[in-house]
């Protein structure tokens, strides 16, 4: 078990080995790509609303997070710094959010409801759906988080649900209509909400839902990928390495995410080719290669370990400090390249970390 302090420093670790130390392994299973599919990666934005008049949002949380989307709707073209691997950003895809779209749908009370109206109205304002209908100029593709909904229900979940029965162009949905997938360019991308689970034959409660999320994934990459060796994203919202390795029946009840569930997740998209994991949840970025289940070694100086490429976005736009972040994606036929942009301001500014991360995609 790591803490969430202990998980970070770990984090930072890996992504400077990746940076030192990319690699390509020859696999040329996947199918022909003419050219990387771009998006960008978002999460933890945090709407939040004024506690003392819950019908108007706060003041920092609506200018950052409206800063964030003038950002995003002036990225494509954009110079990329050469620290940051140079060139510029492509045509852009779509905005992925990796959830805790707003702060309060993990709260009871009669203010709180209203809290929670507030910011899932701002929300959708701002994105929209379809890259057409909000202040957004790309399509979103969101899942939930804790923040969101915690527990399976809530405002913002019942929002989603109602949003992907509006989608174009979905591969597959829920029976419960919150977990989906689609593709672009001849990626598959499979949107997994809060966690991924739960295994059946574990009877233990989960502090958080995951709405049988694990089930969809696996009825989805059996039908919609097989054995086409077409690139997978997959996204969700709770980080999971602190949650690999086996714990007491008292703390895992503690835990965000059941080992069980975890060791699952992976043992179910351990045939495919994944081309990287994404979420969001610990509020700082943090990149490495997924191995499985188990306790990851730290790093530094040394090429990092093959596995699933994985990368904690840090928070894009929460009200409670300016410093934000989110990534810049290009998914290409053998490999992912992710960009981080960042700022200090607000989103006033914004500038391009100096790292870049390039790893093969993972083809057990």
């Amino acid at each position: 078990m790591l803490g969430r302090r202990s998980f970070l420093q770990l984090g930072a670790g890996f992504s400077g080995s990746v940076l030192a130390s990319p690699f390509l392994r020859g696999d040329n299973t996947a199918p022909a790509q003419t050219k990387p599919v771009a998006f960008v990666v978002v999460g933890d934005t945090h709407y939040f609303a004024s506690v003392d008049n819950p019908s108007k949002m706060q003041t920092a949380s609506r200018a950052y997070n409206r800063g964030l989307i003038e950002v995003i709707n002036t990225l494509s073209g954009r110079e990329i710094s050469e620290a940051a691997g140079g060139g510029h950003v492509g045509a852009l895809t779509a905005c992925l959010h990796v959830g805790d779209l707003i702060d309060s749908g993990d709260k009871n009370g009669a203010v709180i409801q209203e809290m929670q109206k507030t910011e899932w109205a701002e929300w959708q304002q701002d994105y929209g759906l379809l890259g057409n209908d909000g202040r957004l100029n790309l399509p979103v593709y969101e899942i939930h988080g804790n923040h969101d909904g915690p527990h399976g229900k809530g405002l913002v979940l019942e929002g989603i649900a109602e949003r992907n029965r509006r989608r174009r162009g979905l591969k597959g949905l829920s029976p419960n209509g919150m977990h989906y997938s689609w593709t672009a360019g001849g990626v598959h991308f499979v949107h997994l909400g809060i966690t991924v689970g739960q295994v059946k034959d574990v009877k233990r409660p989960r502090r958080y839902d995951p709405m049988e999320s694990l089930d969809f994934l696996i009825t989805d990459l059996a039908k919609e990928v097989g054995h086409s060796g077409r690139p997978v994203v997959l996204l969700h919202h709770v980080d999971f390495a602190r949650y690999c390795g086996q714990v007491s029946d008292e703390m895992v009840l503690k835990n965000e995410w059941d080992y069980a569930d975890v060791a699952a997740f992976y043992q179910a998209i351990k045939p495919y080719r994944i081309a990287g994991i994404f979420y969001g949840h610990t509020h700082a970025r943090g990149v490495y290669a997924w191995s499985g289940p188990k306790p990851l070694p730290v790093i530094v100086g040394r090429p990092a370990p093959v596995g699933i490429p994985t990368f904690n976005t840090a928070q894009a736009a929460h009200f409670g400090k300016p410093a934000h972040a989110l990534l810049y994606v290009e998914v290409h036929a053998q490999e992912i390249l992710v960009r981080e942009l960042a700022t200090t301001d607000g989103w006033e500014t914004s500038q391009w970390s100096p790292l870049a991360w390039r790893l093969p995609h993972f083809n057990a």
